[in-house]
């Protein structure tokens, strides 16, 4: 499957797992909130997947769409020196793919996967299926049972006790 497609790999991972989901067509995307109005969903229960360079290694986090990655605590909780969001050319040599297409599996692209715990507390979490013009609703659960990433917490403010 050499040639096949990020959205291809990600609908054969999703069918051999059996995982229940709905795909949208819709005109192109570029932000979370912009997302979010074309589907008629909520900002939080969309999954933002960032690609960052955690020391010397390439990881994937995903976290609710309403919140911020906090680099500050996440290098103290991963024990990391440093912590900074891949560069645009970076996440295309990886991904093939620009920022804001990535699904939140990191799996897809030998990337390991961090997600945040608040995103769990959606029913569904919906996200950009390889290209800003194609979003995917999915069950939570299968989410977390297909890609089991490391549950965190990893968003700007609200403090692991809060949640």
């Amino acid at each position: 499957m050499a040639s096949a497609t990020v959205y291809d790999r990600l609908m054969a991972l999703l069918e051999q797992h059996g995982a229940r989901y709905q795909t949208l067509a819709h005109a192109p995307v570029f932000t979370s909130e912009e997302a979010a109005a074309v589907r008629g969903t909520s900002l939080a229960s969309g999954a933002k997947a960032l690609i960052c360079r955690a020391d010397d290694e390439f990881c994937l986090f995903v976290l609710p769409a309403d919140q911020r990655l906090d680099s500050r605590l996440v290098r103290k909780q991963r024990h990391l020196r440093r912590l900074r969001f891949a560069l645009p050319e970076e996440v295309l040599q990886l991904t093939g793919l620009t920022p804001g297409a990535i699904p939140p599996f990191g799996s897809l692209f030998g990337l390991p996967s961090f997600c945040d715990a608040g995103l769990t507390a959606q029913q569904a979490i919906n996200f950009n299926a390889g290209d800003h013009c194609r979003s995917l609703c999915l069950d939570t659960a299968d989410y977390l049972r297909i890609e089991r990433p490391t549950l965190g917490h990893f968003a700007a403010g609200c403090p692991p006790t809060a949640r």
